[in-house]
């Protein structure tokens, strides 16, 4: 039978303590949709969230978008993509050879080796390659396996969010903005 706790191996213990943090997290806010959006003035636009659904791209490239897309992975426990994708972006900015090696090994050891906290899903292929490349950081040595992540997200998890209730509910949210709205409006007067 069950001899408790105290039997599994540490790393199992680990893995539960966060996954336990993370749903405490999502059970704390269940409203995640508009916490991202109440930022400054500007609000989240009708025109803007159906902009996410012309391309991944555009969808990244929204202050909005990329906090709506981020918040999604994060209840589906996934967020560790996008937080590898734009540390690789960061990094690929370090001038500096001796920050990029301290950069290089701090991702590697939190996104890519075997057991990693936020361990990244990529085939042993890529990384083999990405574990070679860290002999000498450069940076380009976290290329490959940033690609094959954007492409899962890009691929897998981007068509989920577009389907989610989650973006349902952010174009039921959203207001037309007022340039929307006035166009027609001044159609009609002249």
């Amino acid at each position: 039978m069950c001899k408790g706790l105290a039997s599994l191996p540490a790393s199992c213990l680990e893995r539960a303590k966060e996954l336990k943090a993370r749903l405490r997290i999502l059970l704390q806010k269940p409203n995640w949709t508009l916490s991202c959006f109440k930022i400054g003035k500007n609000k989240l636009t009708l025109e803007e969230c159906l902009k996410w659904k012309e391309s991944f791209e555009k969808l990244l490239s929204s202050k909005y978008g990329l906090c709506a897309f981020t918040a999604f992975l994060v209840s589906e426990f996934s967020e560790e993509n996008i937080a590898f994708y734009f540390a690789c972006e960061d990094y690929r900015r370090i001038k500096c050879p001796a920050r990029l090696l301290t950069k290089a090994q701090k991702i590697y050891s939190e996104y890519i080796s075997i057991e990693a906290p936020r361990e990244i899903n990529i085939d042993h292929e890529t990384r083999d390659i990405t574990k070679a490349n860290m002999q000498d950081p450069s940076p380009s040595c976290f290329d490959q396996a940033q690609h094959r992540i954007y492409m899962l997200m890009a691929k897998d998890c981007y068509p989920r969010f577009l389907h989610s209730p989650a973006y349902r509910d952010l174009l039921c949210q959203a207001k037309p903005s007022t340039k929307a709205t006035s166009l027609p409006q001044l159609e009609k007067k002249v």
